[in-house]
């Protein structure tokens, strides 16, 4: 039983490391993305400036917390930023970023997959306790895109059930594994009292690449935004690699990382389609 158990992680973990966030109609045709290591991730200690970033002393990347109800309230000012994480939670690489992030004094949003978090649940629970915003992404990471309404809606419900188990809160966030979405889909999940959390920033860390380069599209494309939500994947040992340096930019460049919290209000949510809420697709 156990065996069986290990296997079913090992599998679930590598179904969920070609995970893209690109819209596709037929995911299996996409550029497929690995969690294993690229060489010159372990040559990082000594790849120079970008490799030593600042970690001791005080830091003054944490920015203020952003109440919303709707995504019409996830307003961003100039040089704040959102930390999204995907598909975790698993062990030795979910905790090295919850690591990072109290190192510097910030919190992130987790879209968790609701298999993920059922099993690892302490790890789960851990992300909530550390103060980090909780959201779901599914229970096993399908794309909604190919699944009749019902169907999609069910994936839906059981990925935020689990989720909201294992971590002992309320899921208040959601992520379409892939962007894969519709209006209806957006519809009937703000219904639930849950906000959306589109891309601004796509870091593709799931592409086999450095750590550096990831870190320098992201930096790249957050300077021709000014702000924005930044996805990255708790998942890959990379992004735990790369994250030190990341923030340390962002520091360095007077960025604030914005905390999400969720406001309930009595009057129940409605999709909002904003033209000026550019995503990554």
């Amino acid at each position: 039983m156990y065996r069986f158990f290990v296997l079913s992680c090992m599998a679930l973990t590598a179904a969920l490391s070609a995970c893209s966030t690109t819209r596709q109609a037929a995911p299996d045709t996409t550029i497929k993305t690995s969690s294993v290591i690229a060489p010159d991730e372990r040559k990082l200690a000594s790849a120079g400036d970008d490799a030593t970033p600042r970690l001791a002393g005080p830091h003054h990347l944490a920015g203020r917390t952003l109440e919303v109800s709707s995504l019409a309230d996830l307003k961003l000012q100039d040089k704040e930023v959102i930390l999204s994480f995907d598909d975790g939670p698993i062990p030795g690489r979910t905790d090295k970023v919850l690591a990072i992030l109290d190192q510097f004094g910030v919190k992130g949003a987790f879209m968790m997959v609701g298999e993920m978090a059922e099993m690892h649940p302490a790890l789960a629970r851990k992300v909530a306790q550390d103060g980090n915003t909780i959201g779901s992404h599914t229970y096993d990471h399908a794309n909604l895109s190919s699944l009749n309404f019902d169907a999609a809606m069910a994936e839906v419900i059981k990925g935020e059930l689990a989720v909201t188990k294992a971590t002992g809160t309320d899921v208040s966030f959601f992520r379409f594994p892939y962007l894969a979405e519709s209006h209806r889909l957006r519809a009937a999940i703000a219904m639930r009292d849950m906000v959306v959390m589109d891309v601004d920033i796509d870091s593709k860390d799931y592409f086999t690449t450095t750590p550096v380069s990831i870190t320098q599209r992201t930096m790249n494309l957050l300077h021709k935004r000014g702000c924005g939500i930044i996805l990255m994947h708790d998942i890959h040992k990379r992004t735990a690699t790369m994250l030190p340096t990341l923030l340390s930019k962002l520091e360095a460049e007077g960025y604030k990382v914005v905390t999400l919290k969720f406001k309930k209000t009595e009057v129940p949510n409605t999709v909002v389609a904003s033209a000026d809420f550019v995503t990554t697709r």
